[in-house]
């Protein structure tokens, strides 16, 4: 009888506030209807616990939780149920502390995806992080920034930050969708190779 291979416990959240605009400052972002499926999806291959919306306002919540109960209670169910299971994990938090709160893992670690990696308290290779999760089983929430990424403060906060996904040289474009940004961070953390 084969062993069940270890699955490391992993959440992410999609952050809409506090992130920054063009100007620097500080804002919430819309939630987009794509983020909400592309990224489930995504989530649901990679064997993620919980994908959390971060929003503080109700409206947007509340956008979200329209479309979970169209593709898990509603039509969308019957039409189709593929997309009901990759949505199983999605849930909305006014806050990162309430997503941290809710998904429960006081011995986790916190980190952030951003190009700015001057404001982390460390800094984690892909196959760093990979070992702190696959080996020493520390559980990891992975923040993503909408907007112009996550705002000093928050990514200071964080256990750390993810290094950034480079792009081929010469020219290293870095200009992801952040459902892109999702996917190839998921593969490199918990794929099986």
């Amino acid at each position: 009888m084969s062993e069940i291979p270890y699955v490391p416990r992993l959440a992410i959240g999609l952050v809409h506030h506090p992130v920054r605009d063009r100007m620097q400052k500080t804002v919430a972002t819309n939630i987009t209807n794509f983020d909400i499926h592309d990224i489930a999806r995504a989530a649901q291959v990679y064997g993620v616990e919980k994908y959390y919306i971060i929003h503080p306002m109700q409206e947007q919540l509340m956008f979200v939780e329209r479309v979970l109960d169209h593709w898990r209670t509603g039509q969308g169910s019957k039409f189709n149920p593929m997309r009901k299971t990759a949505l199983g994990s999605v849930r909305t938090a006014e806050s990162v502390e309430k997503a941290l709160e809710d998904w429960n893992a006081p011995e986790g670690l916190v980190i952030a995806t951003t190009a700015r990696t001057e404001w982390a308290k460390r800094k984690y290779s892909f196959a760093e992080l990979r070992h702190e999760m696959h080996v020493e089983k520390k559980p990891v929430l992975m923040l993503f920034g909408t907007g112009f990424g996550m705002t000093e403060g928050l990514i200071g906060s964080c256990s750390g930050v993810l290094e950034s996904i480079r792009g081929a040289p010469p020219q290293d474009y870095r200009h992801l969708s952040v459902r892109s940004a999702v996917s190839i961070c998921l593969d490199r953390v918990m794929g099986p190779w």
